[in-house]
């Protein structure tokens, strides 16, 4: 499959595996890079530019295709070294860069000048236009399906998407609700030049998270996630579990008074514990509403090729049937 996305980064399949934290590491990047995907490091999972610079070189020896890297520009009490994590990316020999949070424009300069494609994502045709202004090569377009932060627009894909496609001369790819060859074909027909999965990929075998992580999401269906920090402005969508649930009532209750330090310790430095550890139940951490399409943990090739073989069905069978019947009819 040819489209505008496989052709800017050197892939064989229009398939993204979206950055994540503490799950963005080289062995899956590798593995959906290997399996024709593009795959993607997650910087700030990563203490310090220099750490980065060694995930990017544990990456090179596992695969020679290309691979991204994702920088996530959020406000923060402490801050992140971003320039110093470029270098990292730069000398590395990256060539493609996922950005997302705050607009990059600020460190557009250094990447371009590195010759590194951008692709940034947004929730919004709003943001995704700016994107495009700023230089962007292509932008990740997330529905309101989508796990971790969906923006507070509240728009789904089935209307995200062709209204994209209406406003922008880059290439995009669908993200949020994305996980087998179905999505795929529909994101394709509602515009897009491909698919970003986020939470697919952390049920698979070479997804570096604890079993209890990759066993929730299977056994989770499309109403087992729900929206916190909606009151902060800051919404994410996360698995429900009993920490969760807390969140949730404690924003019920106090409005407009709540404060993030009222939740912090159910949000704040959860994340390893979660993903390392397997302690799923201890505070919240970011999944998709795909999730209720999600039954098994194949490994990234297996899912990969299935993916493309159901595209191929749909293309070449049940729409080349639906359509035949329909022109034999007329």
């Amino acid at each position: 499959m040819r489209t505008r996305i496989t052709d800017l980064f050197g892939i064989e399949h229009p398939i993204i595996q979206g950055g994540m934290h503490h799950v963005g590491l080289a062995e899956l990047a590798a593995a959906v890079s290997e399996a024709g995907g593009l795959g993607t490091i997650t910087a700030l999972t990563q203490p310090t530019a220099a750490d980065l610079a060694k995930e990017i070189a544990r990456c090179r020896t596992m695969t020679d295709k290309p691979f991204a890297v994702n920088l996530t520009f959020l406000p923060s009490v402490n801050t992140p070294d971003y320039s110093s994590y470029i270098d990292a990316i730069v000398d590395g020999g990256v060539r493609i860069v996922e950005t997302a949070g705050n607009n990059p424009k600020a460190w557009m300069p250094a990447l371009k000048a590195a010759g590194i494609k951008v692709i940034h994502k947004c929730t919004s045709v709003r943001h995704a236009l700016k994107a495009q202004e700023i230089g962007c090569d292509a932008v990740s377009v997330d529905g309101f399906e989508c796990g971790g932060h969906p923006g507070e627009d509240d728009i789904p894909n089935m209307i995200l998407l062709p209204r994209a496609a209406d406003e922008l001369s880059i290439p995009f790819v669908a993200s949020g609700g994305m996980a087998d060859g179905r999505s795929l074909m529909a994101a394709l027909a509602l515009g897009a030049d491909g698919m970003n999965m986020g939470t697919r990929f952390l049920a698979t075998q070479e997804a570096p998270v604890h079993p209890n992580v990759k066993a929730a999401i299977v056994a989770a269906g499309e109403r087992d996630t729900r929206l916190i920090m909606r009151s902060l402005r800051n919404t994410e969508r996360v698995l429900t579990n009993p920490a969760v649930e807390r969140i949730v009532q404690k924003e019920k209750a106090l409005g407009d008074a709540i404060t993030f330090d009222d939740i912090a310790h159910e949000v704040v430095g959860v994340y390893r514990r979660i993903m390392k550890d397997g302690e799923t139940e201890i505070g919240a951490w970011s999944c998709g509403m795909v999730a209720g399409l999600i039954n098994d943990v194949p490994t990234v090739r297996v899912l990969i090729d299935r993916i493309m073989a159901e595209a191929d069905e749909i293309a070449h069978a049940r729409f080349a049937t639906m359509f035949g019947r329909a022109v034999a009819a007329a």
